[in-house]
């Protein structure tokens, strides 16, 4: 054991209201985004339209003219915090949708107290839409408690910071001018709610807390009879695709005052794989472009299965010729295009297959496609100094996921947050692999025992038990209601991000935190998909389930321990570097402290070559810390204003 890696990475605590001297970091994409904001805030009158994250916010899901209209509502809204849920009578000012209130690019730089209500008012015009038309209203996350009117009425409450929610506003959305207000609490780390790495009192490895709109808002022209959800199963061994849809409701007989009984009828259109490599996209699905070849056309008349008065499903399998295999060096994504009744919409698929299986040493391993193939990764939580959680540009994704595919990465391990959609996607075209973790909650850790502890002496801890009360109360999962709410949100996850190719692993717990009844929830992910792999408990507390034995390793020597499963070093590295003139703060939290960039560079070095020696002992897969620096973490392959490689790509060594 390194005591010298391990001092840097000590608890700390750093009051997120008293400002750091340094933290006015920005991001080249932050950078352009304050100017047109400065500029647009200040001009009246022939002011250009201030165009934020204006990019299509769900690529798979595209809906096909005429009814393929919709309008992104990001831009300045009105605010007020106040201490009550009352409706404020004066607005303080404007906040830059959609960068929460703590961040540099919202303009308003306040942190949201757990007491406090933040509201936000937007209006809109809105032309006579066509008859036979709904109106959806998408907010693509709003943390955590959110309520939301239109015209003076409730239309919706939704609890959960991390996942995307819509809101139908046809029957109160009119002509004319329209407003949309939203009063959103925020509980932050008091509560069990999911939180990720957010902290009120950041410090260390746990970052400022941030309330509000983050994502995407946008509004949504949809037939009356629409797709609500696809899912888009590849049955590689079978070169087929099969294809699950839920439509939104029965159609209603209007003579015989009840529901239809008649078929739906379903087209299907099946287009050539691309490898669409272009830096740069609209979010409008170019994989079923006009031109491009039809493979195969399907037209069936489908007797949709009724869940409930509101909601029917159908399915159908489409044959794939000659099929083309999804790797991170092949990305081949087959277009795809469905229409049921007046919904037409466009999406992709992938035929990629996870599996374990044995080699000729009879060492289990994870094969991608049916042959071995190490997932060499790197962990990146998603962070930007001026918006948090936000990426300040579509371009920004992208950057990331190149700069991590040029270090020679083929997996990113997304860590205690979900990203807005367009992610997934570039992640599917530029091919890297993803291992999705689902954001921990619960109440308060005590950090000593459930993590600093563990990571010293591993084998006291490696097989801690999950399940009982006592065991719950470790974890911050004693409330029923919580673990209610964990395992709602985690089959919440799965369904957003079922259909992305690149999407290999759902890790269901990180280092014990919010950790509970993990071998049961290991069994309800897989009978909900079955076709990825499960890391059921990253770090420690293994209960022998899932498809990987999963441990962290950051101040050992790297070796591989024997088990029935697939073994993987789920975390390693976190060298720390200060790189001066790109610090958020002058504290440090990482492991190892070195001294200039040289030595990073060889002790990363160095630490690579025992990881890949590794793999012909049985390492299936491993992941390094991480992909930039973070507030007080300065562990990153990249600063955190991304302006300076502190590790160099092999070829720029």
């Amino acid at each position: 054991m390194d005591w010298s890696q391990f001092k840097t990475a000590l608890p700390r605590r750093s009051s997120a209201e008293k400002e750091d001297s340094k933290n006015q970091l920005i991001t080249e994409w932050g950078r352009k985004l304050l100017k047109e904001a400065e500029e647009s805030r200040n001009k009246k009158g022939n002011a250009r339209p201030l165009r934020i994250l204006t990019e299509y916010p769900r690529p798979q899901m595209v809906r096909l003219k005429p009814t393929g209209k919709y309008e992104i509502l990001n831009g300045w809204w009105k605010y007020a915090v106040m201490d009550s849920r009352r409706v404020p009578q004066e607005w303080e000012g404007q906040i830059l949708v959609p960068f929460s209130p703590e961040t540099r690019l919202s303009f308003v730089k306040r942190q949201l107290k757990p007491e406090e209500y933040l509201w936000y008012e937007k209006e809109i015009q809105v032309e006579k839409y066509p008859e036979n038309q709904r109106v959806l209203l998408h907010f693509g996350a709003v943390d955590q408690k959110c309520e939301v009117f239109l015209n003076g009425k409730k239309m919706a409450f939704h609890t959960g910071g991390y996942l995307p929610f819509t809101v139908e506003v046809t029957g109160r959305l009119h002509p004319g001018r329209n407003v949309i207000q939203l009063c959103v609490q925020d509980l932050s780390d008091t509560s069990y709610l999911a939180r990720g790495k957010q902290k009120l009192e950041r410090g260390g490895m746990f970052y400022t807390a941030q309330s509000g709109i983050w994502q995407p808002v946008w509004l949504e022209w949809v037939p009356l009879h629409y797709i609500e959800q696809m899912w888009i199963t590849p049955l590689y061994d079978d070169s087929m695709f099969d294809i699950r849809v839920r439509l939104n409701g029965p159609v209603q007989d209007e003579t015989a005052g009840g529901y239809s009984t008649a078929r739906e009828m379903v087209e299907l259109k099946l287009y050539e794989p691309v490898i669409n490599l272009a830096e740069q996209s609209d979010g409008a699905c170019c994989f079923c472009n006009a031109g491009r070849k039809i493979l195969r056309e399907l037209k069936l008349e489908t007797d949709p299965v009724r869940l409930d008065p509101v909601h029917r499903e159908c399915y159908m399998r489409v044959q794939v010729p000659d099929k083309k295999s999804w790797t991170p060096e092949t990305p081949w994504l087959y277009g795809l295009s469905i229409a049921v009744g007046e919904d037409h919409l466009a999406s992709y698929g992938a035929m990629r297959c996870f599996t374990v299986e044995e080699d000729e040493k009879s060492i289990p391993r994870l094969c991608l496609n049916r042959k071995i193939y190490f997932m060499d990764g790197v962990l990146d939580q998603g962070y930007w100094p001026e918006s948090l959680m936000t990426p300040p540009a579509d371009g920004a994704m992208v950057s990331d996921i190149l700069r991590m595919k040029e270090m020679g990465f083929n997996m990113i391990r997304k860590h205690c947050k979900i990203e807005p959609d367009r992610w997934y996607y570039h992640c599917d075209r530029f091919g890297m692999l993803v291992w999705q973790d689902m954001v921990n909650g619960g109440t308060s850790y005590n950090l000593v025992k459930l993590c600093y502890l563990p990571t010293l002496l591993p084998a006291l801890f490696a097989r801690k038990k999950d399940q009982g009360s006592t065991n719950y109360k470790r974890t911050g999962r004693k409330q029923p209601e919580s673990r209610r709410m964990w395992q709602q949100e985690t089959e919440e996850t799965i369904n957003l991000l079922y259909n992305h190719p690149s999407v290999a692993a759902w890790v269901l717990f990180n280092e014990g935190w919010g950790q509970f009844d993990s071998a049961n929830a290991c069994k309800a992910v897989k009978e909900q998909d079955h076709t990825r792999f499960v890391d059921h408990a990253s770090g420690w507390f293994d209960q022998k389930q899932g498809d990987m034995r999963s441990v962290h390793n950051y101040i050992r020597k790297p070796e591989v321990e024997k088990d029935s499963r697939p073994f993987v070093i789920s975390e390693y590295g976190g060298y720390a570097y200060k790189m001066e003139d790109h610090l958020w703060t002058d504290r440090l939290y990482g492991y190892g402290d070195y001294k200039d960039q040289e030595k990073l560079q060889g002790a990363y070095r160095a630490l690579r070559k025992q990881i890949r020696a590794l793999e012909k002992e049985g390492l299936c897969a491993a992941v390094y810390t991480q992909v930039s620096d973070i507030e007080e973490e300065v562990n990153g392959i990249l600063t955190y204003d991304r302006e300076v490689w502190k590790i160099l790509p092999e070829k720029q060594e």
